[in-house]
């Protein structure tokens, strides 16, 4: 509860931020000046950002990070290919400007990054072989195998949430499935997006079992300290989901099915609710 409530406040501080002016830095003229914003992701990581056919970036991220820079009057875009585990320190060590990768505001981030208003959000469930009887929940766990990928906010939700199971966290997030589908772990922690994607494109003996576990909302993170920068960016996405923009791009890359202001909106009012509950 208490990891809960954690989550929760940080979240509304996080959203509380989108449009209170901070004091003054030059992080959003520098970019300007510059023509190029450093955006980072993994590229490996469908809908939100993969390869092309042309072997470009694409995908949600990227086309929400395309125009984001649009709207903070910079002229170009420059896609950093990274991993999970390294992108807090890749921000801190200016390997990069922002993040935009299905990136969640943990607390542990927001110790050591800024975030802007999010942008996106997906919920979590525990994936298992079809034939699988004996795990049909969470409660089952104990003592069985989940996979993660590393650095990502499944794992951080694992670790806090999954104490008694065996979490083996995955450089390589892609290679999950493959080895639940052989039995090489019990379970995976993963969006059902992600999780459905993966089952119906490589036709995988797997299933999503139980309720969803959690939300994780996705936000652009910087550095701190570049609170010019994380108003504009803040402001651009909330213009982007009053004028239509978000919901387009997710049609057309998430699907027309998937209701992603529906859920942002479902992911606040649950952070709301579990402060509300800490404050009792």
């Amino acid at each position: 509860m208490k990891n809960k409530i954690k989550i929760a406040l940080s979240l509304l501080v996080l959203l509380s931020l989108g449009g209170v002016a901070q004091a003054q830095d030059n992080s959003l003229q520098t970019l300007r000046e510059r023509g190029v914003i450093r955006i980072a992701n993994t590229q490996t990581s469908p809908p939100w950002s993969q390869l092309g056919s042309d072997n470009q970036p694409a995908g949600y991220d990227v086309a929400v990070a395309q125009e984001l820079a649009k709207r903070l009057g910079i002229a170009k875009v420059e896609f950093v290919a990274d991993n999970y585990k390294n992108f807090v320190e890749g921000l801190k060590t200016g390997k990069y400007d922002l993040v935009m990768n299905d990136l969640t505001p943990t607390p542990e981030r927001l110790k050591q990054v800024d975030f802007a208003a999010p942008y996106a959000v997906e919920e979590f469930y525990l994936f298992v072989r079809d034939h699988r009887a004996d795990i049909t929940d969470i409660k089952d766990m104990p003592g069985h195998s989940v996979a993660v990928t590393a650095g990502s906010s499944n794992e951080y939700w694992a670790r806090q949430h999954m104490t008694s199971s065996d979490i083996r966290a995955y450089e390589n997030g892609g290679l999950v499935y493959q080895d639940l589908a052989i039995g090489r772990v019990d379970a995976v922690l993963a969006s059902l997006f992600s999780g459905e994607n993966n089952r119906t494109t490589n036709n995988l003996p797997i299933k999503a079992i139980g309720q969803p576990l959690t939300y994780m909302l996705s936000a652009p993170a910087m550095a701190k300290g570049q609170d010019a920068l994380r108003e504009a960016v803040s402001k651009a996405v909330d213009d982007m989901t009053a004028d239509g923009t978000i919901t387009r791009l997710s049609s057309q890359w998430v699907g027309p099915d998937y209701k992603m202001l529906e859920g942002i909106n479902a992911a606040k009012a649950e952070a709301v609710a579990q402060s509300a509950q800490g404050k009792q």
